[in-house]
């Protein structure tokens, strides 16, 4: 009896994309089932692929080609997508990825990390070029960083001006921000009239121990100098256009804090997710806008939750599967709408990992069990996810 399926994986972070890799374990299951029908829905969480799998998600998705400065000052080829107009959103919806415009993977393989000169400039010229464009709503992704700049670059961009001591504009990136003196927010471009959702897995604040400098840093080659520059650099920052952890509005207001007419702040150092992708998430609530769980967001405005409640089997996946998966990751939130919908859910990873639950899935496939080893599974892996793709057909038969 031919049953319905539906792939939905995230990105397998540095080797394959989400679309890509969904082709593939479509391809694996058909050569078993060649009977079901399987629908292709690739999921992202605001990192790299987030336009790819609205792309191959949307019926009618367009991609408009823009050139923006990327994290290492040169020009860089990309593009934003418009999904088509809706009743929420009459003049359709851009999606703007800070992965492709600003992100760690421009700076090359293996990365020419650069901790505190890379910037999101570039991120916040493609989201100008989308407003140019008069869409009524933009989506964001944000993960995939390459700076730990407080969204600075990504302000100018949009018309912010920040200036040093002796009021010239400062550089771009976490070393400028730190001779930041003054803030002007009011050139900021205005928000499209159905506002501006931020996708991102990470729920960290913008300062101390559990901020941005602290926890990504390192992996952007910051070391444990550089971490306390940066680190103090987005204090100050935060006085500047926020409220520091602990000041209430007055207090922010007097240290030169953007406040709106109704002396409402803008932004809170505090906030879940102000320190994702190197406090850009700290940047874009200054803007105005609102930050929101990325898989839940992108499930929804994929429509998701329909489609799985037609199916049999929902496959989903990620590079790692781990004990942390569950929190918030494109796999947990997949499983938890294949429950609700009555479907088996199916796990396939680049690596399982010993702590990881996957107590909610019916079958499981590990690309480095398939492959042997975790290099051979990363050095081709959309022949392994065409394997894995077999083998949860052939135990979901």
């Amino acid at each position: 009896m031919a049953r319905t399926i539906v792939i939905a994986p995230d990105s397998f972070k540095g080797t394959i994309g989400a679309a890509d890799a969904a082709t593939a374990l479509a391809a694996g299951w058909h050569s078993v089932a060649p009977g079901d029908t399987v629908r292709l829905l690739p999921m992202a969480d605001g990192g790299e692929g987030t336009v790819d799998a609205f792309a191959a998600a949307v019926p009618g998705a367009q991609r408009v080609p823009v050139r923006v400065i990327g994290p290492e000052d040169a020009a860089v080829e990309t593009s934003w997508l418009l999904l088509p107009p809706t009743s929420e959103a009459p003049a359709g919806t851009a999606v703007v990825e800070l992965a492709s415009t600003s992100g760690i993977e421009l700076l090359g393989t293996p990365p020419r990390l650069r901790a505190l000169d890379a910037h999101t400039y570039g991120f916040g010229q493609a989201i100008a070029a989308a407003l140019a464009h008069g869409v009524s709503r933009l989506v964001l992704g944000i993960g995939s960083s390459a700076s730990t700049d407080g969204g600075l670059g990504m302000l100018v961009a949009l018309g912010a001006r920040v200036t040093d001591a002796a009021g010239n504009p400062v550089a771009l990136g976490g070393r400028g921000l730190a001779q930041a003196s003054a803030v002007n927010l009011t050139g900021l471009a205005a928000l499209p009239p159905g506002g501006v959702q931020v996708l991102t897995d990470v729920t960290n604040p913008l300062l101390g121990e559990r901020g941005a400098a602290a926890v990504f840093g390192p992996q952007k080659g910051a070391t444990p100098d550089d971490v306390a520059v940066l680190d103090a650099a987005l204090e100050r920052w935060a006085g500047l256009v926020g409220v520091v952890a602990g000041a209430g509005a007055g207090d922010a207001a007097g240290a030169g804090a953007a406040v709106g007419a109704a002396g409402a702040v803008r932004a809170d150092a505090t906030t879940p997710g102000a320190g994702a992708a190197g406090g850009t998430g700290f940047g874009l609530l200054a803007w105005g806008a609102s930050l929101v769980p990325g898989s839940d967001a992108v499930a929804d405005l994929i429509g998701l939750a329909d489609v799985v409640a037609a199916a049999d089997v929902v496959v989903t996946g990620e590079g790692s599967y781990d004990g942390q998966s569950a929190a918030g990751k494109v796999p947990a939130h997949v499983a938890s709408l294949a429950a609700h919908g009555g479907a088996r859910a199916a796990l396939v990873a680049g690596r399982i990992a010993p702590d990881a639950d996957t107590a909610t899935f019916a079958a499981t496939a590990s690309l480095t069990d398939l492959a042997g080893s975790a290099a051979q599974a990363m050095a081709d892996p959309a022949r392994w996810l065409e394997a894995a793709g077999a083998a949860l057909a052939r135990a979901l038969a």
